[in-house]
């Protein structure tokens, strides 16, 4: 049935990935972070770019906003308190997002904060702005995790390294 194609049946395993544990994909970026191939530093520079772009355009529409309060003639106290509210929101928004490259964030914490880091999202977009200038953003924290896996993973399977089944008794 497969003798044209030279496999007799049997798949090709030489070119599946390699045993042991996957490496968990990067937002924007896949795998590509642990080998920095396929384009791994146009996707920087995209990402980068990308980032930066989202961020002056948020700014812009924010300015909008500021203006349509401006225009309602609210008063100054509340004008105050919404650029003092987007100010915090995105520091708080941008240490979150930045402490998140680097250590797994507490998902209890994380959807506590879900409005928050909403209201403050220029932050986060400055955030990964700044953190594609050393890597992509979580490289460090997901390489590690990794690298890790693969350790243990080289560890276990040393260890494993004959067919038990084929164990010769000792005769006492």
């Amino acid at each position: 049935m497969s003798a044209e194609n030279g496999t007799n049946g049997n798949p090709d395993t030489s070119a599946g990935p390699p045993p042991g544990p996957r490496p968990e994909p990067l937002r924007f970026f896949g795998t590509t972070w642990v080998n920095h191939d396929n384009g791994y530093a146009a996707r920087r520079a995209g990402v980068s770019l990308g980032s930066l772009v989202a961020a002056a355009a948020a700014c812009f529409v924010l300015r909008f906003a500021y203006e349509g309060l401006q225009v309602a003639d609210i008063g100054g106290f509340v004008s105050l308190l919404v650029i003092v509210m987007f100010a915090a929101c995105s520091a708080m928004a941008f240490r979150h997002t930045w402490s998140g490259f680097s250590t797994r964030p507490d998902p209890e914490r994380q959807s506590s904060l879900r409005g928050l880091l909403t209201i403050g999202f220029v932050g986060a977009l400055l955030a990964y702005f700044f953190r594609t200038f050393t890597e992509a953003p979580g490289e460090k924290l997901h390489r590690a995790e990794y690298d890790r896996a693969r350790e243990e993973y080289e560890k276990r399977s040393s260890r494993r390294s004959r067919n038990p089944s084929k164990k010769r008794r000792r005769s006492s």
